[in-house]
């Protein structure tokens, strides 16, 4: 059984930065590939950033290219994503997911397991 647990979100102004990180356990991270999706309330959950299983291979929605950063330490069983320049329209609940398949595709339906989420709240 694969667990995902999100941390880092919280309240910030608009134009700062925060550091989500999600923490992997019951398999080594290393067998999936990581996706990053956040859903606002009333909106449907949307793709954020993926990264490969080597962190070789990466892939951004357009609203966040150039603001953030996917990236993962195998060895800590951690992935996180960077958030700079921070939107009052970034505003949502982020959700961490793995995917058994080494894609980095921004479907829903690629991801096997999901975490619970952390709330990203930006206060223009």
């Amino acid at each position: 059984q694969v667990q995902l647990v999100e941390a880092g979100g919280g309240l910030v102004q608009a134009g700062g930065s925060l550091r989500l990180s999600c923490a992997v356990s019951g398999r080594t991270l290393s067998s999936y590939a990581v996706g990053w999706f956040r859903q606002a309330p009333g909106k449907e959950r949307e793709f954020v950033a993926a990264i490969s299983r080597s962190g070789g291979s990466t892939n951004y929605a357009d609203s966040v290219k150039g603001r953030f950063t996917i990236s993962r330490d195998n060895a800590k069983n951690t992935v996180y994503l960077q958030m700079n320049v921070l939107k009052a329209e970034d505003t949502a609940v982020y959700y961490c997911a793995a995917a058994r398949s080494n894609s980095v595709a921004p479907r829903l339906g690629a991801y096997d397991y999901w975490g619970q989420g952390t709330q990203v709240t930006v206060s223009s």
